[in-house]
């Protein structure tokens, strides 16, 4: 498999199982319907497992522009693919979100809330403030970006499950900083999906948020750099 196949396959599984256990909890006659934050987090955390898994072969499952710029930024991965991966994650998360959709097609049909449609898709604030909403980003996708810094090179080889870790933070950070946003800590994960809810004959749907699409992308770019800079700080 092919560096582009693997972010696209990776990617997608990504946004394939995060999307669905969305839908399972939000959606209206689901079996897990309202079964909560938790296992929104967990099921994130775990779909970041597969994703990484799946692809870390074939491209070292970077799943995320934030990971890959931060990696260009730090000379540990070359400036002229940067676009490749970015365009595979992008491509992926748009068709794991199609096939997510496909799967929970009949409960948008039966759900009437149009939020919960879009926050299927997307993420969206608690609170709306956007300077807040971009610090809140921007925090957890530091913290995202330092741990798998740190957790790429490791003294010590997990085997099969060197993708753990990398799952672990994102589950903790689902519990904790990324509560006031959703934490998106990827633009692909929330750009690709979002326009995806733009373009699939979702019935009763609103629009897709637009006004606030910039936080969930600038604030995960402006949170890789930071991480690169400290990173490049504690190496000495």
């Amino acid at each position: 498999m092919t560096p582009f196949l693997g972010e696209f396959v990776g990617t997608g599984m990504l946004i394939l199982f995060g999307q669905t256990v969305v839908s399972n909890v939000v959606l209206e006659k689901s079996k897990g319907q309202n079964s909560g934050w938790i296992v929104i987090s967990f099921g994130w955390a775990m779909a970041v497992f597969v994703g990484v898994y799946c692809s870390a072969a074939a491209s070292k499952a970077h799943l995320n522009p934030a990971v890959t710029l931060a990696f260009a930024v730090l000379g540990k991965f070359p400036w002229e693919s940067v676009p490749l991966y970015i365009g595979a994650q992008f491509l992926g998360a748009m068709a794991g979100s199609l096939l997510a959709w496909l799967c929970f097609r009949p409960h948008f049909d039966k759900t009437q809330d149009a939020d919960a449609k879009l926050a299927v898709f997307c993420t969206g604030p608690a609170i709306r403030s956007y300077g807040n909403n971009l610090i809140t980003e921007i925090i957890a996708t530091f913290a995202l970006i330092l741990g798998v810094l740190f957790i790429a090179s490791p003294s010590s080889s997990l085997g099969a499950l060197d993708a753990l870790p990398v799952s672990l933070l994102v589950l903790v950070i689902g519990l904790g900083p990324g509560g006031p946003t959703g934490y998106a800590i990827n633009p692909a994960r929330d750009l690709g999906p979002r326009i995806m809810h733009a373009i699939l004959p979702v019935p009763g749907k609103r629009d897709g948020d637009w006004a606030y699409a910039w936080v969930p992308v600038i604030g995960p770019v402006l949170g890789c750099l930071m991480a690169a800079g400290v990173y490049k700080l504690l190496q000495g």
